[in-house]
């Protein structure tokens, strides 16, 4: 059984009570049942997870949240049946409201705190984690056999913003968002098997949180696939493996097609794959897709945790290749990419007809203690796409294109810092007849740019940004970073970023604004429990304050806290 909701402290006798479990599980008063079932986790975590969970407003209560057609029943706890009364109190669902219904969450500052003494009290007080060995797995529980390859993970996070850039939303918000993934692999030799559960869900989403299929998407088997893998194929040296099926994608710089990690929810495809590798040092992948379109997408559904399977049709096609060839000059790489994606409209889901050809080259340097690297990416991006998504909608020839440059320099010091200049220029549309906006397709965002999530503001989409950059890593368990950027729109006259702030007219300047995001993440326990904290600031500047639909909610301050569990 999953988890669905919590509000509050534990409930006595005669209060009044919020019993909040799932619409087709509630049986008058069904327990929540053992925490060895909460998610699937190890049990010592799971009851951290669920006591913290519990505490008070850490989540939002049901009744404030109406707009998600939630059920909840109001009792007293004679209401619920004597087994369920007299379970343990951290086993049970039925908790007081302290809080009337104008107030629909607590504040920021009681979720953080619990978030965080969630956090101490699992790395200080859990004899499993204080002892001195190897971590909890679900493949050493299961004494797997060495062919069969399962681990999981377990992600809890908690983000809030203030001064929200986007327009359309409520100047403040904050959610808590769970992940949940199960992956399986069994390696008959030549031939492997795959497959991998997905499980995000959000929390404490009001009627005008940014909430999406970015954070939601409910019980999806993102990977399903069967892989073979050919030795010496084209002779000595060489290899290649082919996989068909449903898998994820990291290609390349990632800047186009990536399986997102830093997003509650991640991105799958289904079709066929290539990769050969030679022993001149080339490497070569193929792809024929069809990504997945997650659902379900309408707004309802994604507050209230709904689930459907996600759909992959031939309405929507990827395909293309990566080829890149190491040490071509001084430890450099060079790789050339292609990618064609189309789309047309489905019964029920007009598009843009998007008929995308996508080229990349790109020549990167990997960091080396001592010594200086470097990246550069040109793209360029040709094809068509409607003018809107109306099937009378014009048709327009598409011009964009997208630039990335960056050089760095590694200290070979005990903290191995790096300091880095990073350059991104991506096209926006200007009104002349081509469609000038960069499309990033399936990229990731938040390894260079800024996170997702409710700030979701900073994209490959109309912008010109410098920036400056230092990270490093204290010791084994710490990773940090620190960035500056400057934020420029392209066109003044196309939205900025991903924000849709816009001045069709162009008369509100090309300024943005300043971003600083930073980043600690501490492993309490190695390659097993991780703690991460991030944070942006984006200093509104002239174009971000006086667009006409620019929301006048002052800078915009963003933090993220996350504990995963890797078991």
């Amino acid at each position: 059984m999953l988890f669905w909701g919590a509000s509050s402290h534990l409930a006595t006798p005669g209060e009044t009570t919020d019993c909040y479990i799932r619409n087709e599980e509630v049986r008058g008063s069904t327990p929540l049942g053992s925490t060895r079932d909460f998610l699937g986790l190890p049990p010592t975590v799971a009851a951290l997870a669920l006591e913290t969970l519990a505490a008070p407003g850490f989540l939002s209560y049901p009744e404030h949240r109406a707009d998600a057609g939630a059920r909840c029943r109001r009792a007293s706890p004679k209401s619920c049946s004597a087994p369920y009364a007299r379970r343990p109190a951290r086993e049970r669902l039925c908790f007081p409201c302290p809080f009337p219904p104008s107030r629909r969450r607590s504040g920021a500052a009681s979720r953080a705190l619990s978030f965080l003494v969630m956090s101490a009290a699992i790395a200080v007080s859990h004899p499993v984690l204080a002892q001195d060995r190897s971590p909890w797995s679900v493949r050493s529980a299961l004494g797997a056999p060495e062919p069969l390859k399962v681990s999981g993970s377990f992600r809890t996070r908690y983000e809030a913003i203030d001064g929200q850039v986007r327009p359309g939303f409520e100047p403040e918000s904050d959610l808590v968002s769970l992940r949940t993934t199960l992956f399986a692999e069994y390696d008959f030799g030549a031939v492997r098997l795959g497959g991998e559960l997905y499980d995000s869900r959000a929390f404490g989403a009001g009627a005008l949180t940014p909430v999406s299929t970015g954070e939601v998407n409910t019980t999806e088997l993102v990977q399903a696939y069967v892989a073979v893998d050919l030795d010496e194929p084209f002779g000595p040296g060489t290899r290649a493996t082919v996989q068909a099926g449903r898998f994820m994608l990291n290609l390349g710089s990632r800047r186009l097609v990536a399986a997102d990690d830093y997003r509650n929810t991640t991105n799958g495809y289904t079709g066929l794959r290539a990769d050969l590798s030679l022993p001149s040092g080339i490497r070569t992948t193929l792809v024929y897709t069809m990504p997945q379109t997650r659902l379900p997408d309408d707004l309802p559904s994604l507050r209230d945790n709904g689930g459907r399977v996600d759909r992959a049709t031939e309405d929507v096609v990827l395909w293309g290749g990566v080829v890149s060839k190491a040490d071509v000059f001084a430890g450099a790489t060079v790789e050339a990419s292609y990618f064609r994606f189309d789309e047309r409209d489905a019964p029920g889901r007009p598009t843009r007809d998007r008929a995308l050809d996508t080229v990349s080259v790109r020549l990167i340097r990997d960091p080396r203690p001592g010594a200086v690297d470097y990246e550069v990416e040109v793209i360029r991006q040709t094809g068509s796409v409607s003018a809107g998504p109306g099937p009378a909608a014009a048709r327009l020839d598409v011009s964009a294109g997208f630039v990335h440059a960056e050089a760095g320099v590694s200290l070979d010091s005990a903290w191995s810092p790096r300091l880095s200049a990073e350059f991104d220029y991506a096209s926006g549309d200007d009104g002349d007849p081509a469609f000038g906006r960069f499309d990033t397709l399936f990229g990731m965002r938040r390894a260079e740019l800024a996170p997702s999530g409710l700030y979701n503001a900073v994209g490959r989409a109309n912008i010109l940004t410098p920036g400056l950059r230092i990270e490093g890593s204290p010791n084994a368990r710490v990773d940090l970073f620190l960035a500056g950027r400057l934020l420029w729109l392209a066109s003044d006259a196309d939205s900025f970023s991903t924000t849709g702030v816009r001045d069709a007219a162009g008369r509100s300047g090309d300024f943005a604004g300043r971003q600083i995001d930073g980043r600690v993440r501490w492993w309490i326990m190695p390659a097993a429990l991780r703690l991460e904290l991030a944070g942006v600031w984006l200093s509104k500047a002239d174009f971000l304050k006086a667009a006409p639909n620019a929301p006048r909610t002052g800078d915009s301050r963003y933090l993220s806290l996350n504990l995963t569990a890797l078991f």
